[in-house]
């Protein structure tokens, strides 16, 4: 029977790295109280243990979900390493250790605590990424279409394949600035990469015009008898409206952006290979 141990395991941050720290719980029985970024600590009272990302033993968990609990499950995993939710780490080393001794009912078992935790966690990352596909505004910057979201879970992987069935033809840019991640896509190859500080810059007059067109629109259409702030409210939340064409009046013209010369060549250079989606090679 593995114990509960006062040790806390200290990640590289990857997917990989989390199913290692499964296989040092199976292989020294023991449960930790916390998984972390070895950054986040170093501020604890507890012991820490460091877990190194080895790709054979990742693989090796990796390989037994789908065969004890179904490849749902794994699907499931994945999507819950995605989500903002406090400890998901944790949460999900015990979500597999209740797969490996139930099998595939543990998808289920919604009255556990920590299966039905998991659960919550990943209908809001899947809602968050559903309401980005209607809500992400583009703008034409440099010739390339550049979108800015500030989601509170890491949606951009669930993002790829919609956009770039969307739009096959063009190319465009696609900035989690709570991640400081981007979905980079030129026609026909893709790639999420890291982006630290982008700064774009102030949009053309052309740009310019698109975007009080839209507005025009968006007044148009609107039925002032049936104005409704909380309903538009609780179907197009306010944390969404920064990066909206239609709300952005005031404000627009007197943001100053910049775009840095290294993203103007990152949008220009063609995807390495290796950075290439498996379904765009």
């Amino acid at each position: 029977m593995p114990t509960q141990s006062e040790l806390i395991y200290c990640y590289d941050g990857s997917f990989d790295g989390l199913l290692c720290c499964v296989f040092e719980s199976y292989e020294n029985k023991e449960i930790p109280i916390d998984i972390l970024l070895p950054e986040a600590s170093h501020a604890m009272l507890f012991a820490t243990k460091s877990i190194p990302t080895d790709a054979q033993k990742a693989k090796r968990v990796l390989d037994s979900i789908p065969k004890k609990m179904g490849a749902a499950a794994l699907n499931f995993v994945q999507h819950a390493f995605l989500t903002c939710l406090l400890q998901k780490e944790l949460y999900i080393l015990l979500f597999l250790r209740l797969g490996f001794r139930h099998g595939q009912s543990v998808m289920n078992m919604l009255t556990d605590d920590i299966v039905s935790t998991l659960f919550k966690a990943v209908k809001h990352l899947e809602q968050e990424s559903h309401l980005l596909k209607g809500f992400l505004r583009f703008s034409i910057i440099n010739k390339v279409l550049v979108g800015e979201i500030e989601p509170k879970n890491y949606v951009l992987p669930l993002l790829v394949q919609h956009f770039c069935e969307r739009y096959p033809e063009e190319r465009f840019l696609i900035h989690d600035k709570t991640h400081g991640m981007g979905l980079v896509y030129q026609p026909y190859q893709s790639a999420v990469i890291p982006i630290g500080a982008l700064e774009l810059p102030e949009v053309d007059e052309e740009e310019q015009h698109f975007r009080e067109l839209w507005q025009l629109f968006y007044d148009t259409i609107a039925i002032q008898g049936r104005y409704n702030p909380e309903c538009r409210m609780s179907h197009m939340p306010k944390r969404y409206w920064a990066y909206m064409t239609e709300f952005a009046r005031t404000t627009q013209k007197n943001i100053t952006r910049k775009l840095s010369s290294s993203s103007v060549n990152l949008l220009s250079t063609p995807v390495p290979e290796k950075l290439r989606s498996p379904n765009q090679t």
